[in-house]
């Protein structure tokens, strides 16, 4: 008998439990915040907010929203070694995260218990899910390769770890999971990410891969290895078994079309995971449905701030049954890693609620609304989707940002794009781009009239590898770090073009 089949049978409990999403939503997330409350009631935190007497969501308002650099000091001194600060007992991993690409790195504290009650729970709910989806899969068949980043000493604490969250995971995964993982620790954490790339090809190649994991920008220099190395044309060849990705860190659409390319079988599955180093959020329980589903029943008591009144000193936050569908929401989490009302900078919304469904929509701060027109990151998907398959295009890499006058006092977007596969006219792909995006954002279509506000956007072709290069010279290789998409000031921008000579 096919061994996925035995062990799936594990999972059904767990299954049947998130089908309660559809129908008790209020009633899990209740039971999260009580929970959540009580651990910290003793907290330093939690005695300066009297966490003792709140008794409901509307006593629970009283406390204040939280940016990074509000909870920074409690960070730091956590980090030092300091107990019982915002979460009970001491933390001692720290998930570091660029969040943008600039040079200030966030420290998110990772609790024993956010590890086990958040984090570690999306990983195998991905595994219920993606068995309940594909009930002739074969997943335990063989092995799954994860792809993380590194982790190094935290100033000199004893045990004490900061580094990519992937990296904190894959240290602290259980010795059962390491059986069926590839590559081997030392390599999985390797600091220097080109010499990773080379130890898990050479590693991997003659494993039996069934699953992959990981960031699309990122594993895909790691399949591209393989293939060079074996000299096979498709990844099926080398990994004959191999049948999902659990992808996650990017939108995957930019990347879909060169996936289905390196792996041309109707046997591959693509499941998104929202996994961030803030938390475990979301996982796609529908294959042929992009909207994710929010894991609701984790360590986080989730809010959503409306994205229109996110700059107001007093926005509106709403619980999760407050939220309305097709409305562009903050996420707000409180969390058993200690964050508190902490706004992740992420922005998604909601297609269905019972159970809730939801698409992330961009960054609180990767928009472009220089002139009114309100351009988030799913909507440059999707207008970027469409130019790829009416001029034969693939895109690698990308950003966008405003021009705010040049010399004949033109306002427009410049659009900086790696390709895969060159379109067959780049006149043709910013045509198609504008008017897509025209059709999916009327703000964008209103400042486009007649060319008064905006004119049509600009497409420079970026050389090959500028986005790695980009990257490299930050010291942002490998691991959470990514492209920011749009933004609404040229610094990034800028860099970029300086180095694209």
């Amino acid at each position: 008998m096919n061994s996925t089949k035995l062990i799936g049978k594990i999972f059904v409990p767990r299954q049947k439990e998130i089908d309660l999403y559809g129908t008790k939503a209020e009633e899990i997330q209740a039971r999260v915040f009580r929970k959540l409350i009580h651990k910290a009631s003793a907290t330093e935190w939690g005695m300066r907010y009297d966490y003792n007497h709140i008794q409901d969501y509307t006593d629970f308002q009283r406390v204040p929203k939280q940016t990074y650099e509000d909870v920074k000091g409690y960070v730091d001194r956590m980090r030092h070694g300091e107990r019982n600060v915002l979460w009970p007992g001491k933390v001692i991993w720290y998930a570091k995260s660029s969040g943008t690409t600039n040079d200030k790195s966030k420290f998110i504290p990772v609790s024993p218990e956010g590890l086990k009650g958040i984090h570690y729970r999306g990983g195998t709910d991905a595994v219920a899910l993606y068995l309940r989806e594909n009930p002739e899969s074969r997943f335990f068949s063989g092995k799954g390769l994860i792809l993380g980043g590194s982790h190094s000493p935290n100033y000199n604490v004893k045990d004490s770890l900061v580094g990519d969250l992937s990296a904190i995971l894959i240290q602290n995964i259980s010795p059962l999971v390491n059986l069926i993982r590839v590559p081997k620790k030392e390599i999985a954490l390797l600091s220097e990410f080109e010499e990773k790339v080379e130890r898990i090809a050479s590693t991997t190649i003659h494993q039996n891969v069934t699953n992959i994991s990981g960031v699309p920008s990122w594993m895909l220099a790691v399949l591209n290895r393989v293939l060079e190395k074996t000299g096979a044309k498709h990844l099926n060849e080398v990994w004959p078994n191999l049948e999902v990705f659990f992808h996650g860190g990017v939108c995957f659409t930019p990347y879909r079309e060169q996936y289905k390319q390196l792996i041309p079988t109707d046997k591959m599955h693509y499941m998104e995971t929202y996994n961030a180093s803030e938390g475990f959020f979301g996982l796609q329980s529908d294959l042929h449905d992009p909207a994710m589903l929010l894991m609701i029943d984790y360590d986080v008591f989730y809010e959503f701030i409306p994205l229109e009144e996110i700059d107001k000193p007093n926005p509106t936050i709403v619980p999760l049954w407050g939220v309305e569908v097709g409305r562009n929401y903050a996420v707000v989490i409180s969390t058993s890693c200690g964050l508190w009302r902490y706004i992740i900078g992420d922005t998604v919304k909601f297609t269905q609620k019972d159970p809730y469904k939801f698409i992330i929509s961009g960054r609180t701060k990767h928009f472009i609304n220089a002139f009114g027109e309100e351009l988030m990151v799913d909507n440059a998907e999707k207008g970027l989707e469409r130019a790829c398959k009416e001029t034969g295009a693939q895109v690698l890499e990308y950003t966008a940002a405003p021009v705010f006058m040049d010399a004949n006092a033109k306002c427009r977007h410049q659009w900086l794009i790696e390709f895969s596969v060159m379109p067959d006219s780049l006149e043709k792909f910013a045509q198609v781009l504008d008017t897509a995006l025209q059709e999916i954002n009327s703000d964008y279509e209103a400042k486009r009239h007649k060319d008064i506000t905006l004119q049509r956007l600009e497409v420079i072709k970026a050389r090959e590898g500028l986005f790695h290069d980009w990257l490299k010279q930050k010291g942002k290789l490998g691991g959470q770090h990514k492209v920011p998409r749009l933004s609404n000031s040229r610094d990034y921008i800028e860099e970029m073009l300086k180095l694209n000579n």
